[in-house]
Order: structure tokens, then sequence, then C-alpha cells
């Protein structure tokens, strides 16, 4: 094929290079349009929703705005989520009832299903959006454990579990 195109323009008569052809039709095309950002996957998104407006980078912080502007119901999403993240951080636990009445009145199904749940045992989470202390490290201790017994599945007993176990905890 590429052989045919060569000897074409010789057979109409055209003495000059195949070359000279494609320069000259490359100097009249039409410049090919940018092309558009792809828009943000869903995973982005939802990055740029939970993680701290300080951490944005110049670059996403207006690809935020103009999703949030598109979308008001992402817009509304977004100031609960950041209302909680506040309650998370600040340790304002007793502002929760109010958040959660918001949030059913926003109608939103992601939050309001949210929302519900933690009317579920309001008592506890209101405990851990108020406490200093957390569980966090004797729940992380137990994952470790889970992980090492999955590891060992099956290839010896409770002996060498507990030898591992206490291994590793005087490494940590």
């Amino acid at each position: 094929m590429h052989q045919l195109r060569r000897t074409v323009p010789r057979a109409l008569g055209y003495t000059g290079s195949y070359s000279n052809v494609r320069d000259h039709l490359a100097e009249h095309r039409p410049d090919k349009a940018p092309l558009i950002p792809p828009p943000p996957t869903v995973r982005e998104v939802t990055g740029w929703l939970t993680r701290h407006p300080d951490s944005l980078t110049e670059d996403e912080r207006p690809q935020l705005k103009a999703v949030l502007e598109r979308c008001p119901e992402l817009a509304a999403a977004s100031g609960h989520v950041r209302a909680f993240a506040i309650m998370l951080t600040q340790l304002s636990g007793h502002d929760l009832p109010h958040w959660i009445n918001d949030a059913h009145v926003a109608g939103l199904p992601g939050i309001s299903s949210f929302a519900k749940g933690l009317e579920l045992d309001l008592d506890a989470v209101t405990a851990g959006l108020t406490c200093r202390w957390n569980s966090g490290p004797v729940e992380g201790r137990v994952n470790h454990i889970k992980m090492i017994k999955r590891q060992m599945f099956g290839r010896a007993g409770l002996p060498l579990l507990r030898k591992r176990v206490l291994l590793t905890a005087q490494r940590a």
C-alpha cells in the first residue's frame, strides 16, 4: 500500500518526491484542537472531598471548585463531610445531634443513611467524638495478630503463633 501511494502521483505526471507533497500538505493542514482534559474520576473527587482543604494541590483546588459548581448536591454533601471532619478532628461530639438533623434535612441518600447509622448508637458515637482517648492502638494490635494468624493458617499451632506475636511485640 505504501509503495502504491508513492507511484500514483508519478503515474499522473508529478515529478517531485512524495516527501515534498507530504510537507506541502502539512503546512496547509489545520491545527489539531487541543484535547480537553478528561473529567475527574469518582475516586479523585472523593479524595478531594475527604482530605483537608489545605492538603489539596494548586491543580486540584480549581477542579474541585468546578465540580462543586456543576453539582449542587455534591456541594451540599461536601459541606456535611467537612462539618463531620471538623467534629472528628476537634473532638466536638456535642454537635453531633445538630449535624445528624442537618443531614436528614438535606435529603442526600449517602449522608442520610450514614446519619441514620450514627443514631443507632448515638451515645457511643458521641463519646467517640468527644473523648481524647481511644482504642485505636489496641485495635491495631488485634489486627496485626489476626494478620499473623492468617499467614500461618494450617502451618503450625498455638505455640508458634504465641512466639511470633511476642517477637513482633518486642520490635514495636
